[in-house]
């Protein structure tokens, strides 16, 4: 008979689950009146050049908006005091999948929770952009 292994003391489990829903034609807009400045408010300068190489450059702005949201309300703080737009950056993992990178204010609250991993989906249709994030890591981390 197999003998089970013990239980670890901190256990992974999910820390949070945020959800967003970006309408295309609104991230056109806005970046047609606020351009440079909305998106050097918003986006880093990496997440920038990748948009705007993009034929559709609004709708992938949109995507990134979104899984910004998202994180935010996966951390339960939303964009503020506690987590700021450029603390949250769309990356491309190495086998394309869009990831999240974590900086400043977003890394410091990402380890006092005990966060492991972000998983993030992002979806787009011609109207809208969808992302989904989830915080994996110590299910005794301070949620504060």
């Amino acid at each position: 008979m197999k003998r089970r292994r013990p239980v670890a003391a901190r256990a992974a489990g999910v820390l949070g689950i945020g959800v967003d829903l970006t309408e295309n034609e609104r991230m056109r807009a806005t970046l047609k009146r606020w351009s440079r400045h909305f998106k050097n408010r918003v986006f880093r300068p990496e997440e920038q050049a990748y948009c705007d190489s993009c034929s559709q450059p609004w709708r992938h702005y949109a995507g990134r908006f979104a899984v910004k949201e998202a994180v935010s309300k996966a951390f339960g703080t939303g964009i503020g005091d506690a987590l700021g737009w450029l603390d949250i950056e769309v990356v491309r993992a190495a086998n394309g999948a869009p990831a999240v990178a974590l900086h400043g204010a977003g890394a410091r609250l990402a380890r006092r929770r005990g966060v492991r991993q972000i998983l993030i989906s992002l979806s787009h249709t011609r109207h809208y952009a969808v992302a989904q994030a989830l915080l994996v890591g110590a299910t005794t981390g301070d949620m504060s």
